[in-house]
């Protein structure tokens, strides 16, 4: 029995040490929770979150990468906001990856303050509402929730850049693309209109 151990441990270590290429988020129809590198055909299956370098999270540590999972967390910010770049700045020393959205407009922050209340900056934590920030209390939440204490991101690591909370819509941001035109010049000369051809 001893034999068949000694043998089995290097295999097992070998196994442990290859890299996870999990890439997609497999959820069963009894709930059941799989990683996988290609999406099921039977089980909705999610893209794994991605870093700006377009990265997988899969790439993240193991139990790094296990608390993303269970745990996501979304920094809601509005600009010009001390509590919010603290809270950003707090996530980033921490080591914990985090999307971004930014609170720009009166509909957007009537949204937040029915959903997360009214004091700025608002977090999410897996089903958790946190409102306003607090070091002390965010940190209780996130050794809750199983987060490193110390950053355990890859020096690769590149957190995205924020995105709006209401993306605008696509017709807006056709009508912003399309550049102004001019009205064209009345023709030169005569015409059945303006037999003379009279400028003004």
């Amino acid at each position: 029995m001893k034999t068949i151990a000694v043998a089995v441990a290097p295999l097992l270590a070998l196994l442990l040490a290859l890299p996870c290429q999990a890439q997609f988020k497999v959820v069963g129809p009894d709930g059941k929770v799989s990683y996988s590198d290609r999406p099921s055909a039977g089980a909705p299956a999610q893209p794994l979150a991605t870093h700006a370098s377009g990265t997988p999270s899969a790439e993240l540590p193991y139990e790094l990468r296990q608390v993303v999972a269970r745990y996501p967390v979304t920094l809601y910010s509005t600009a010009k906001c001390v509590a919010c770049d603290a809270a950003r700045n707090w996530l980033r020393t921490r080591g914990v990856p985090f999307d971004e959205k930014t609170i720009s407009n009166k509909d957007e922050n009537e949204l937040l303050a029915r959903t997360l209340g009214n004091n700025e900056p608002a977090l999410t934590l897996g089903a958790q509402a946190l409102n306003g920030y607090s070091a002390e209390q965010w940190a209780a939440y996130f050794d809750a929730a199983g987060y490193p204490r110390a950053s355990a991101l890859p020096r690769t690591y590149r957190y995205a850049a924020a995105t709006p909370l209401i993306a605008p819509p696509p017709q807006a941001e056709e009508q912003a693309a399309a550049p102004e035109v001019a009205p064209a010049p009345p023709p030169a000369g005569p015409t059945p209109e303006n037999p003379a051809g009279i400028k003004f």
